[in-house]
């Protein structure tokens, strides 16, 4: 009953959210723009069309995570908030357009986004303070194998509020305890721990009621993707390598292909403008061209806008990017990575069917052997074509390391659906905006078995 009252009173405080920003959306569509419609409508009409935007809000703002009170910084709230209203009202404009058969006023929807902006940040900072002033730390256990850290991560991320860590033990310590460390705690984090010392603990949590937070292994990501099927009366789950059915196939690339082609028309003004900048810079190749791996380990050169030095690997030693402080990173380069605009030439490979809109990124063979070398299962990951975004992408960095981006890449091969991959490329407009998400490798790590393919959380 605590966790029933816990869950209707956070849904009502979400739902005022999406009432208060939808308001400012209403007046303008009464005061602007109902009026010039070619056709008015009646009272239901517009009904409709504000209860249009409020479903577009909510969509989005799921999305974009903006609802996760207990989990997200009052700033990571405002601007997943922010970009759910802007995309609502750019998609309401549009059928504006096309119900008044003119382009409309663009001032008053300005407006309206600045004024639901505010609100939203009015939101974010009053809702975040009722949370954690009705709802205290929840007392928190860590039980990990190949995992340590995640204390750290909890102070890092600013979760201390929701999270207070009042034991912390490796596994094999807390099973010869008999499980001790669950008693008095309301959550358990069990970090890469094996599936049979793991299920114990698990069967314990339930039974105490103790929420878990679990940090898989690779095998559990793998079996995520089991087909629930019976067989000689007996539950039974399917696994097998990737095989999407022929329909999602079929979709997966007439949509690449329909939108990389009108990505290329639309972007092409300023793909011109930053191929001379490049140009002008040092009079080097505007393009770069780079081998790399897709499905069934194939390779096809990927193509990229220019944005180190002609000479960046002069000695033939494959090397990461440290980041912005990475001095073979031109002005331009600097620029056009941070505005992501280097990755736009790759909408001709997707064109090409070299790559997709979404999967698993690229990565090239050298560097992928050396990944193999310590982690044989990295292969998995070419089981889908590679994709100009991906899972590992929207909610991992690049600096994440290589075991943590084979998982989530595993999550995406293991569950394909046209639905995630439409939930991808939208969660990818978000972390334009994140700069955490280019941060670079550190310092002297020029190789891949330079960074760390073990599962170390602080890079998680």
């Amino acid at each position: 009953m605590k966790t029933l009252k816990h869950d209707i009173a956070v849904r009502a405080v979400k739902l005022l959210d999406a009432v208060l920003l939808t308001i400012p959306f209403g007046l303008c569509w009464y005061l602007v723009y109902a009026e010039n419609l070619a056709e008015p409508y009646y009272r239901r009409g517009n009904w409709l069309v504000i209860a249009l935007f409020f479903v577009i809000y909510i969509t989005y703002g799921r999305i974009y995570d903006g609802f996760r009170l207990s989990m997200s910084r009052i700033s990571e709230m405002v601007m997943s908030q922010a970009l759910s209203a802007l995309i609502a009202d750019g998609i309401m404009f549009l059928i504006t357009w096309l119900l008044t058969k003119h382009f409309p006023l663009v001032l008053p929807m300005l407006v309206i986004f600045v004024v639901q902006t505010l609100l939203a940040a009015l939101w974010c900072m009053t809702a975040h303070q009722w949370y954690f002033r009705c709802y205290k730390a929840q007392k928190t256990a860590v039980i990990y194998d190949m995992r340590e850290g995640m204390e750290r991560l909890i102070q890092e991320y600013g979760l201390e509020k929701r999270f207070c860590v009042t034991a912390t033990a490796d596994v094999d310590s807390a099973l010869n305890d008999g499980l001790s460390i669950l008693d008095e705690v309301d959550v358990a984090f069990l970090c890469g721990i094996h599936s049979h010392e793991r299920n114990i603990i698990l069967k314990q949590c339930v039974a105490r009621n103790v929420q878990v937070y679990l940090i898989p292994r690779i095998g559990d990501v793998i079996m995520s993707g089991a087909e629930r099927m019976h067989m000689f009366h007996l539950p039974m789950l399917r696994v097998g390598r990737y095989n999407p059915t022929p329909e999602y196939l079929f979709i997966k690339r007439a949509f690449d292909l329909v939108v990389s082609g009108l990505a290329l028309v639309v972007l092409s003004p300023i793909m011109a403008a930053v191929a001379i900048a490049i140009k002008a810079t040092d009079g080097g190749p505007a393009f770069y061209k780079q081998c790399r791996l897709t499905k069934d380990r194939k390779t096809f050169n990927v193509l990229k806008f220019r944005s180190m030095r002609v000479d960046a690997e002069k000695d033939g030693v494959a090397r990461l990017s440290t980041g912005e402080n990475d001095d073979r990173i031109t002005p331009v380069g600097k620029f056009i990575r941070k505005c992501r605009l280097d990755e736009l030439p790759q909408l001709i490979n997707i064109f090409k069917g070299e790559m997709s809109i979404v999967g698993p990124r690229p990565e090239r063979p050298e560097i992928a052997v050396q990944y193999e070398e310590e982690l044989p299962e990295f292969a998995l990951r070419l089981q889908a074509k590679a994709g100009l975004t991906g899972y590992a992408q929207v909610y991992g960095k690049y600096n994440t390391t290589p075991y943590d981006k084979l998982q989530m890449d595993l999550m995406y091969i293991s569950n394909p659906s046209f639905v995630e991959d439409l939930k991808i490329m939208f969660a990818t407009v978000r972390i334009l905006f994140e700069t955490e998400s280019t941060e670079g490798v550190a310092q002297g790590q020029t190789t891949a078995t330079n960074q760390k393919v073990n599962a170390d959380t602080s890079a998680a």
